[in-house]
């Protein structure tokens, strides 16, 4: 057993170890301390490290150090930028292509005859009513604005038109003087949203000089050609490709030749019920709006006699189209015929679009079509050969006349300007029915 002697022997080796502890603490604080001011970063600093060379920067205060991190950061941002504009400029030509190939996907669709792309459902299936009250429908849905296609033309469009539709007339120097009395006669009648494309600087110049609102296309050697140097029929072919932007970008377009005289507003007298509405060729209500042709054989004997369904061709130079699928698929297609051989007049090959039925070997437009009203929209055999020669039809005012059945287009211009602006009554007269040859 231990005495007490043991005890406190005890009691002072504890204390003593105790002790020392405390002061080797004391002594590593205190080396501790020296060593983090003589060693700030450390035993082993990695001068090849970019923090440490980072840090090492900010604390410094040297100002040719500071000098060229700003003229890294320039650098950077300007790269940034370059990259930036490089992208921008990249996502422009994806989305041409896009297009592009979206196009051309939607005609294979079309040539490959996917009928079910083609057909719009826009309402519900419904029951028929009652006998005798059952009416279809010939408006197709107007397509989805891509303002993407042309922003120029877009902006230019979105400033003269109203309820998105436009007269719009084509026009090279050949035809300056019947644009000059065309457009006076479309100022005289008060109709704010035409616009004149423009095929060459000529035309340009005399738009600025008249304020006339013009479009001048980019560049386009396929178009720019016949543009500047092709006669009336030559230009009148190009309209099917150019008016395909303005649908694109979801426009109603009242096609113009120039050799039309404008009396009223013919916005006023549309209907706006069918893809096509357009004039007519005819010359009366048979001729114009269609009839019962009966074709005689004698040889067949009883079955000797065979109805034909007969309409004069729709002009050309004067149509309304609204921006619907059909109407699109239109202009392309007479603008293909047109493009490749045997040549043939936009007019004939437009009206075959239009008219043609599906058949074997063939898919024909699907189209809904209005002929205007042949009073209205007047053609220029109807003017000469009826109405200048019938006192109740003379004092009729018509919407247009379109002189195109005499070659002699100028001075019969200025005449109709004359009779139905100016009152002059006799301004018809000196003219012969049709052309001296």
């Amino acid at each position: 057993m231990a005495g007490p002697v043991g005890r406190r022997g005890a009691n002072a080796s504890q204390s003593m170890r105790g002790s020392r502890i405390a002061v080797a603490i004391v002594i590593g604080i205190l080396l501790g301390c020296i060593f983090a001011v003589l060693y700030p970063h450390g035993f082993f600093s990695d001068d090849s490290n970019p923090a440490s060379h980072f840090r090492s920067r900010r604390l410094s205060k040297s100002n040719p150090l500071i000098e060229t991190t700003s003229c890294e950061s320039t650098d950077q941002v300007n790269r940034l930028k370059s990259d930036i504009t490089d992208l921008s400029t990249k996502n422009d030509e994806l989305k041409k292509q896009v297009r592009d190939l979206t196009e051309k996907l939607q005609a294979c669709e079309q040539k490959n005859g996917q009928s079910d792309h083609q057909i719009t459902t826009i309402t519900n299936p419904q029951k028929p009513g009652p006998f005798g009250t059952v009416k279809g429908t010939t408006i197709n849905p107007t397509i989805l604005p891509d303002p993407t296609i042309n922003p120029r033309l877009a902006k230019i469009l979105e400033n003269i038109t109203t309820r998105k539709e436009v007269i719009v007339a084509l026009a090279n120097s050949n035809v300056k003087s019947m644009l000059e009395v065309s457009v006076s006669s479309i100022k005289k009648a008060g109709i704010p949203n035409y616009l004149v494309v423009a095929l060459d600087d000529g035309i340009v110049d005399f738009c600025k000089e008249n304020n006339v609102p013009f479009y001048k296309r980019d560049p386009d050697e396929g178009i720019d050609t016949v543009a500047k140097t092709g006669g009336n029929h030559a230009v009148s072919g190009l309209k099917f490709r150019i008016l395909r932007e303005f649908l694109q970008l979801g426009y109603s377009v009242l096609l113009s030749d120039v050799d039309i005289v404008y009396i009223q507003n013919p916005f006023d007298h549309i209907y706006r019920d069918a893809d096509v509405e357009s004039m007519s060729d005819g010359h009366d209500n048979y001729t114009a709006y269609g009839y019962n042709d009966v074709f005689d054989e004698p040889s067949m004997g009883w079955a000797r006699y065979a109805h034909t369904m007969r309409i004069w061709v729709y002009n050309s130079g004067f149509f309304y189209l609204r921006p619907t699928i059909p109407a699109i698929e239109l202009l392309d297609r007479v603008a293909e015929r047109l493009s490749r051989p045997p040549p043939a007049w936009d007019q004939a090959v437009f009206n075959e679009e239009l008219f043609f039925p599906s058949h074997p070997g063939y898919i024909g437009l699907y189209a809904s079509k209005r002929t205007m009203d042949r009073y209205m929209f007047m053609n220029s055999k109807v003017l000469f050969k009826e109405v200048r020669k019938d006192v109740k039809l003379k004092k009729l005012k018509p919407v247009i006349v379109h002189v195109n059945y005499h070659p002699d287009k100028l001075p019969r211009m200025k005449a109709v300007f004359e009779f139905y602006f100016n009152g002059k009554e006799d301004a018809l007269e000196p003219f012969p029915d049709g052309s001296d040859w």
